[in-house]
């Protein structure tokens, strides 16, 4: 069996941008890798570093559609960057497996880590998620990822029930119920993401308290917090539901806004959550904030 390979070099500031783009049209996996010979030392707490010149390598399956999309996508990145991607047919491999080349140990907040399985944390009395790539998105190095999880470091979580719209691998809800909180629902409409979220968490030993539904299927209920990483548009759309689910007082944590979105989506959800400055990196925006008490259920 043969698949697609779609590889370039982009500057450190553009790497996440790209990856998220090649995932949304449609890329079994994206990893990143460094584009010269440059050390990466361990980070520093919150920090996700990459290298001044990364290489993204997409891989795609090989049939006459998933061709006509990278000749898509090569047309329109050689418009950006000047440059004609990369593209090769190679042979099957165990892609996980070398994905765990780029993926290492790392920190996010004070106390949180992700780790792929067999590789301990750089501080042995980290609090561990441990995770290795797979299919469905999230494994804390996209930017969207890893500033919700250096929020669920810094939130106390004792007694809380947190729902997790779109969970992808799980990770948010994972690391919640790690970090102390009672209980999670962990909610996707790909069914990819619900047998990856429900791997993970028997994995991490935490799915005795962890609910797993296809969108479908879901109920809204009230919780103590919401953390959606999605997109902006669904975000909008979704904002009276989302925050409709949250006790008052209840956190609401939106990802996947890019910084330009940042009033749009806000605005979407201004009239029950009392916002904080949103937190920004690279393109990125976490916009943040808690369910007013005098707001309509």
């Amino acid at each position: 069996m043969s698949w697609l390979q779609l590889s370039f070099d982009v500057p450190r500031d553009q790497a996440e941008t790209h990856s998220l783009h090649l995932e949304l049209a449609g890329a079994l996996s994206v990893t990143l890798g460094d584009a010269g010979d440059e050390p990466q030392l361990e980070p520093g707490p919150g920090e996700t570093p990459l290298w001044s010149e990364v290489t993204l390598t997409a891989l795609f399956e090989s049939d006459p559609a998933s061709a006509a999309l990278i000749e898509r996508l090569a047309l329109d990145l050689t418009n950006r960057l000047g440059v004609r991607p990369r593209i090769h047919r190679i042979e099957d491999r165990v892609w996980e497996r070398v994905w765990l080349d780029t993926f290492k140990p790392t920190r996010f907040g004070q106390r949180l880590w992700v780790c792929p399985h067999g590789q301990p944390p750089g501080d042995p009395d980290g609090i561990v998620v441990a995770l290795d790539p797979g299919l469905a998105f999230g494994t804390g190095h996209h930017a969207t990822t890893a500033m919700c999880l250096e929020w669920l470091d810094g939130t106390a979580l004792a007694g809380k029930t947190l729902l997790d719209f779109g969970c992808g691998s799980g990770i948010l809800a994972i690391a919640a119920l790690k970090l102390g909180a009672a209980r999670a629902i962990a909610v996707d409409h790909d069914p990819q993401a619900l047998e990856a979220s429900h791997a993970n968490a028997l994995a991490n030993g935490v799915l005795d308290r962890l609910d797993i539904l296809a969108s479908a299927d879901f109920t809204d209920t009230r919780v103590d917090g919401v953390l959606a990483n999605i997109l902006a548009g669904p975000l909008i759309a979704l904002a009276p539901r989302l925050s409709g689910m949250l006790v008052p007082g209840g956190d609401l944590v939106l990802s996947g806004v890019l910084a330009e979105q940042v009033d749009a989506v806000s605005a979407a959800y201004a009239d029950r959550i009392q916002l904080d400055p949103p937190r920004l990196r690279d393109d990125w925006a976490l916009i943040g904030g808690r369910r007013m008490p005098d707001s309509a259920p």
